[in-house]
């Protein structure tokens, strides 16, 4: 509904179907309508009301703020000047100024949009592929992820891969999917399985001695 209400009517295109003989079809005359994303410019007036009227719920209010304070830093411009920055971490920081905007999140704008090819969005998952690759300290006494752990994770991709660190993580990370499992190679998933197996292993256990340790309190 965005794009429909602030972008370009780019093309309208025949919705089609996949019939029992497995070809394509067309499905009466429905058409597909294809918008393009809204601009800076395009979202200049609209209201906090006018966005969660979208279904946009709290993020609403998220959209707003970007869009102002972007439009203070010089918009497009600021945009661009980013794109071409050479420190990722100076990236990071200027993007965290955003309304609900993260490490992770500026990260993977960083990554995806802005040509930092050494950013590394961190999650939990990622920090998992780093401690069963590449340091199986990560994990010790680490409750949550932590600025220090993100630093860390992040450092050790970039000191393994160099500059295309981001796009190494995109691959050792869409190689966890499930729906990527068929085309690993067969140790490969067996070493995930096992560490998988390990870690679950393990948490029971440090699960185990601390309810031991309460109940005995």
């Amino acid at each position: 509904r965005m794009r429909e209400t602030y972008g370009i009517l780019l093309s309208e295109l025949p919705q089609r179907e996949v019939n029992d003989e497995g070809a394509l079809q067309p499905v009466s005359t429905k058409t597909l309508s294809l918008y393009s994303f809204p601009t800076l410019d395009s979202l200049k007036g609209s209201t906090d009301e006018d966005f969660r009227q979208m279904g946009l719920g709290y993020r609403a209010r998220y959209i707003v703020e970007t869009r102002d304070l972007l439009l203070e830093l010089g918009g497009h411009q600021y945009l661009l000047n980013l794109r071409s920055h050479p420190d990722t971490n100076h990236v990071q920081d200027q993007l965290c100024q955003f309304s609900g905007i993260g490490k992770k999140v500026a990260d993977c704008v960083a990554l995806f949009s802005l040509d930092q090819c050494s950013a590394i969005p961190v999650d939990v998952h990622v920090q998992h592929i780093a401690t069963r690759d590449y340091d199986a300290t990560l994990l010790d006494g680490a409750k949550s992820l932590t600025p220090t752990i993100y630093k860390r994770v992040g450092d050790l991709f970039r000191n393994r891969f160099g500059k295309y660190a981001g796009w190494a993580h995109s691959l050792l990370f869409v190689a966890e999917l499930p729906s990527f499992r068929e085309v690993l190679p067969d140790d490969m998933v067996l070493e995930m399985d096992e560490w998988k197996e390990k870690e679950t292993a393990k948490k029971a256990a440090e699960k185990k001695i601390k309810n031991g340790t309460n109940s005995s309190s």
